[in-house]
């Protein structure tokens, strides 16, 4: 026994050097995990920490493929080190280039992720902060992609090519990938001009109106008033005609129109939807000093349509943002409906006249 450990001493030394350093690194993984975990909760309370996570996962393979590269030094001939040497270096080039990525994408992510949160608390557009967010994080991602791909002698002709052909290679995805592309330029041109901005409400179709939520490289996300986002791809949303009730002056004119019968007293129907309008809470005056003085009425009442079997009685209502408009629109419906029925104007059924001819049968032929 004392012979084994004279002649392998400075092997065993060197191997409990190697696992100690193991054990140790792998220690301190776990607590630097446990710091930055609590240092981003208390910046960036929320945050996901999963990057962290998977940092601390890739260190610890690493420590451990250093750890058994470095044991093998102990068996191997000396003409074969080189090899371990290179397999050594390639697993420290690997991790170093994996956890910077991590890292980069971790830092851009938080960084942007403030500085929305920051552009929300000062009620200003988070808009371009949300779309560059995306961008940078894909080039981040493919950059190291390629600088990892360049450890390997094999991949490394594929990244350098790749590299001077970009040329070449964007003009072959360009016509390969119109479509994404056509989504990339269209989300660009959002961020660019401005239609509309994360929080504007907007109405695409009668069935595609809600509140922008996000703008990315390939779509634009919309949460309509059920709560269900509807995703549409920039290239189709930068050719929609489509109204932004947040662009420019936020107060809009509510139509509110109701058919009533030919029997029924025109200038009664128009007093009684101009009161129901004038007296809701939501209604907003858009009248000068000099009309009011003139005496002009609040909400405009008019006749205007004259149908197969109603008239039609229009009342302009103003109000200060479309969130009022639809909420004064369902109490003023059912307000005027009810006065209706109590003063006798009548909101009529469709009628149909039914004329029935007779029909006079004809003489019967002779038969010669």
């Amino acid at each position: 026994m004392n012979k084994f450990l004279e002649t392998y001493q400075s092997d065993i030394i060197y191997a409990t050097i190697v696992i100690a350093s193991v054990v140790l690194l792998y220690f301190l993984t776990r607590i630097l995990r446990v710091w930055f975990t609590n240092k981003i909760q208390e910046k960036l309370p929320g945050a996901s920490v999963r990057p962290i996570n998977l940092i601390k996962h890739i260190l610890t393979v690493l420590w451990i493929l250093l750890g058994i590269t470095a044991l093998a030094f102990i068996f191997i001939e000396v003409d074969r080190e080189f090899v371990l040497r290179r397999y050594f270096k390639l697993f420290i080039y690997i991790g170093v280039v994996s956890v910077v990525t991590i890292i980069a994408l971790m830092i851009s992510n938080l960084w942007f992720k403030y500085k929305i949160q920051q552009k929300i608390e000062e009620k200003e557009d988070p808009t371009n902060y949300k779309f560059f967010r995306y961008v940078v994080i894909i080039l981040i991602g493919l950059i190291g992609a390629l600088i990892s791909s360049l450890a390997f002698p094999s991949l490394k002709g594929v990244a350098q090519t790749t590299l001077g052909g970009a040329g070449i290679i964007a003009l072959i995805v360009g016509f390969a990938a119109q479509e994404g592309l056509a989504n990339i330029t269209g989300g660009f041109f959002i961020i660019a001009f401005k239609p509309f901005r994360i929080g504007d409400r907007v109405k695409i179709s009668d069935t595609m109106v809600g509140t922008v939520t996000d703008v990315t490289l390939r779509h634009t996300v919309i949460r309509n008033f059920d709560n269900k986002m509807i995703v549409i791809p920039n290239s189709i949303i930068n050719k929609e005609k489509l109204i932004n009730y947040d662009l420019g002056e936020h107060t809009l004119c509510e139509h509110i129109e109701i058919g009533i019968s030919y029997d029924s007293n025109i200038d009664l129907a128009k007093k009684i939807m101009r009161e129901e309008c004038e007296n809701h809470p939501l209604i907003f005056d858009t009248r000068s000093e000099f009309e009011i003085e003139e005496g002009k009425p609040l909400v405009r009442t008019a006749l205007t349509e004259l149908n197969d079997f109603s008239m039609t009685i229009r009342a302009w209502a103003w109000v200060r943002n479309h969130s009022d408009s639809f909420s004064l629109k369902c109490d003023v419906l059912e307000s005027i409906k009810k006065r209706f029925d109590k003063e006798g104007v009548e909101i009529p059924y469709p009628y149909r006249t039914i004329v029935m001819k007779e029909i006079k049968e004809k003489p019967a032929e002779r038969l010669e």
